[in-house]
């Protein structure tokens, strides 16, 4: 019977193992048409690896190679792997697959930077800031999905953590109010979804979806009943970037990680600690069991309503922190609808990392990179219309959760609202 039953099992691998195979040589025809045979012989691509502003710091060699031939060469290496994919397989395939699409962007960006200059570090810098409101967002549902709580109002605390952090700092002068008006607000609200959702046991998602749409009509309204009249409270200052000595002067790595805003610090602070808190802690254990198998926490004496109430709140907070990013951490003002859909592209990076802190985190980069990337190559003036680049981070979301790279499994009790005997 295991015979006959791991049989399809053993075909079903072996497709897939061609597939990957058939999807690293198409890759690889790619880069040879679309980026090898275009390019100039004898043509340069020159990539910046210091930092605009970073004059007071030992400047790095400019990185100069030969644009057709550093495409040829990553085309042979992305076929040489897609014909091994196809003959034999990786067992860590999901990791040949990120290295491919790394020298896939690389070849991109060697094609499109021939004959110019390119900074890259600084494309680094910005991609990490905006993926900022991204990886909150993304943190925000994993506090919640933990526990079992859905929270697609992940963008509505958002707009609203936004919107409230830039009057509070406007009317006091101070952007560690502001900052602290839009956690707060993404509490209040989180508070709402969580009674809702646990009290009352309604819908996850209809909850989400209200109050998404009440966060969306409310600001909309202030905003243009108050701050198109009183454009004081509309011009609240941005946090300026804060360098931490000696770290910020290491090459590369040091004007990306040490040389930001408190709103970008506070996220990197808090991947770690959610992370840790997660994984390494009693109160991550409870809210994991929670998440898995609720009536056995509550067989167990843990408080099931109590722990996901927290959870949801302490992800309202994270939300509202990724709203304020938008105000005080970055454009001083508020527009309406400024987040466009931030909240709901978390909860994709959240998906895409497997509810895990640093996976999310790590999806969240692709956003921003993404983001960052059509700016810069708009500067360039590539070939190539700077919305399809905008595509990319979307179109590999939706491969994943088709399940081409692996199945993605949330918590076994996400969504399901608990009754207690």
């Amino acid at each position: 019977m295991q015979t006959v039953l791991a049989r399809p099992r053993a075909v079903l691998l072996g497709r897939r193992q061609q597939l990957f195979g058939l999807t690293f040589l198409a890759l690889a025809a790619a880069m040879l048409f679309l980026f090898g045979l275009p390019s100039e012989a004898g043509q340069t691509s020159t990539f910046v690896l210091t930092a605009f502003g970073s004059a007071r710091r030992t400047p790095l060699p400019d990185l100069v190679l030969p644009t057709q031939l550093t495409v040829f060469l990553l085309t042979f290496v992305v076929a040489f792997l897609g014909g091994w994919q196809w003959a034999k397989g990786f067992r860590a395939v999901n990791a040949v697959l990120g290295l491919i699409i790394f020298l896939f962007i690389f070849a991109f960006l060697t094609w499109a930077d021939g004959g110019r200059q390119f900074n890259l570090t600084g494309m680094l810098v910005s991609s990490l800031v905006r993926s900022t409101p991204i990886a909150l967002g993304a943190l925000s549902g994993i506090l919640c999905e933990r526990a079992g709580v859905i929270n697609i109002a992940i963008e509505g605390m958002m707009l609203a953590g936004a919107f409230s952090s830039v009057v509070v700092a406007s009317a006091s002068g101070n952007l560690y109010w502001g900052a602290l008006a839009g956690v707060l607000t993404g509490a209040a609200l989180a508070a709402i979804h969580a009674v809702l959702s646990i009290r009352f046991r309604m819908d996850q998602i209809v909850s989400g979806v209200v109050i998404n749409i009440l966060a969306a009509g409310l600001t909309s309204y202030l905003s243009a009943r108050i701050l198109a009249v009183h454009l004081d409270l509309n011009n609240s200052g941005a946090f300026q970037p804060i360098a931490i000595p000696p770290l910020v002067d290491i090459p590369v790595l040091g004007p990306i990680l040490f040389e930001n805003n408190i709103v970008v610090y506070a996220m990197l602070f808090l991947l770690v600690a959610v992370h840790i808190m997660l994984f390494y802690t009693r109160w991550g254990l409870r809210t994991r069991a929670v998440g898995e198998h609720p009536r056995a926490a509550d067989t167990l004496g843990i408080n099931v309503f109590r722990v996901r109430y927290i959870n949801v709140i302490l992800g309202g907070m994270v939300a509202g922190l990724g709203g304020a990013y938008f105000t005080v951490g970055s454009v001083g003002r508020f527009d309406e609808l400024m987040t466009a859909g931030r909240g709901f592209i978390g909860l994709a990076a959240m998906i895409f990392g497997k509810w895990t802190p640093f996976g999310a985190f790590g999806s969240s980069l692709i956003f921003g990179f993404a983001d960052s990337l059509q700016q810069k190559l708009a500067i360039l003036q590539a070939p190539i219309p700077s919305q399809l680049l905008a595509m990319a981070p979307y179109v590999a979301t939706m491969i994943v959760l088709a399940g081409v790279v692996g199945r993605a499994i949330p918590p076994a009790a996400d969504g399901q609202p608990y009754e207690k005997q």
